[in-house]
């Protein structure tokens, strides 16, 4: 929970520091199996490191981070402690600080793009149903703040779902790619085909790209060349939660904007306590829209941290740049879960006006029919519809029905389960 952050406890455990710790620990016994599934550690090394650490010892491991400046360093002093044998002493031996800690952020990062997917189709389907019942729904369609022409709520609402299907797009494709970082103290795996040479391997390089593909599989996770100063995993990442952020602010600018008492047409769910005041009992404030919003502005400048870390690496193994990007991807990530739940309520529960939607569009009729007056005006002849709001508004909707259809069919592909 956080009391600068409204509604943090929705990320749960996502990507925290006991979560993080255990991602670190399953990276460790990853490798230790590997290493012994290669030949390049005895069978006695293999042994499960998980229960070896918990929750409590963050605050321990936290504290002495500093004097290494990452939490690798006392990690493995800790296990090693706890361990016995040939496990305690082929523990880490072939990796480096680095890949532990990229390793452990991108399983991190995993668990939060599989819940933000998760969260995105189930705002996909309530938009389905909202272009559904809103097809025919005639509103005021405005740009730069003004009446335009007419549109319906169901184009407005399959507008915002294919916002949503790009995001997705993108997270799929973040997610499926994510590597695991395997290459030792300067990316060469110079320890491993060392450690493999001396333990009398025939091809010391081919076990050692073994193990390394070994502990990824294991992992979930992809298997690639080094990547210590390659950041790309990392910032493709960040740039697709922060289009599912730019999607979720545009829907929820939209829905500020159109919850305005003096607008009236769209309304937040109800929920005791929900938009009140401390001070002024008649308001109804768009809490919800108001929180995303504020991660929609707030996540750029994360990712932009992480793309300026990515051009300040240097040598083989930054100083600096790779540290800044720990916390910062984290703290997208959460806030990213965060908004993803506080839109799949914000759409599920959104209640439409519709009558309110058509008053509106009638009482400005002439203004937006005016653009079908002017090209009745410039081409000649008859205007085939009713010129009167009653009426004209209903025939000025150009493709509206083709647009609904194609981004819902769209979303349908991308969700199957729709």
């Amino acid at each position: 929970m956080s009391l600068l952050w409204p509604g943090e406890e929705r990320a749960g455990d996502l990507f925290s520091e006991a979560a993080y710790l255990a991602a670190m620990v399953r990276v460790e016994e990853a490798w230790l199996a590997a290493s012994v599934s290669s030949g390049i550690a005895p069978a006695q090394a293999r042994t499960p490191l998980a229960d070896l650490v918990s929750a409590d010892d963050v605050r321990g491991l936290a504290e002495g981070a500093e004097a290494g400046g990452n939490p690798v360093i006392g990690l493995v002093k800790l296990l090693r402690g706890r361990l016995d044998g040939e496990a305690a002493r082929w523990l880490h031996k072939g990796l480096t600080s680095q890949d532990v800690v990229d390793t452990a952020l991108v399983l991190c990062l995993r668990d939060v793009l599989d819940r933000v997917e998760d969260e995105l189709g189930a705002q996909a389907a309530s938009l389905v149903g909202l272009a559904r019942d809103h097809r025919a729904t005639v509103m005021s369609g405005r740009t730069l703040t003004q009446h335009a022409v007419p549109i319906t709520f169901g184009l407005k609402a399959a507008t915002w779902l294919s916002g949503l299907s790009d995001a997705a797009e993108a997270l799929r494709r973040t997610r499926t790619s994510l590597p695991a970082q395997v290459g030792g103290a300067a990316g060469t795996l110079a320890a491993v085909v060392g450690l493999a040479r001396l333990r009398g391997l025939g091809d010391p390089v081919a076990a050692a790209q073994e193990a390394a593909t070994t502990a990824a599989t294991t992992l979930g996770l992809a298997s690639r060349a080094p990547w210590h100063t390659n950041r790309a995993p990392l910032t493709a990442a960040a740039d697709a939660l922060v289009a599912a952020a730019d999607t979720w602010g545009r829907i929820a600018t939209d829905i500020t904007a159109l919850t305005r008492p003096e607008i009236g047409e769209l309304a937040e769910p109800a929920g005791e306590g929900r938009g009140g005041s401390s001070t002024m009992p008649h308001k109804s404030n768009p809490v919800l829209s108001v929180l995303i919003r504020r991660h929609a502005l707030a996540a750029p400048p994360l990712a932009a941290t992480l793309h300026t870390a990515a051009a300040s690496y240097v040598d083989e193994r930054p100083d600096g740049a790779w540290h800044v990007e720990w916390e910062t991807l984290s703290t997208l990530a959460r806030r990213s879960a965060v908004a993803a739940s506080q839109t799949t309520e914000l759409l599920a529960g959104l209640r439409v006006d519709a009558a309110r939607m058509r008053a509106t569009a009638e009482a400005a009729g002439a203004d937006l029919l005016a653009e079908q007056r002017s090209l009745t005006g410039f081409v000649g002849g008859e205007i085939l519809a009713g010129t009167d709001a009653a009426t004209g508004l209903d025939d000025y909707l150009g493709a509206t029905d083709a647009l609904i259809d194609s981004a819902v069919a769209r979303a349908h592909e991308i969700w199957k389960d729709l």
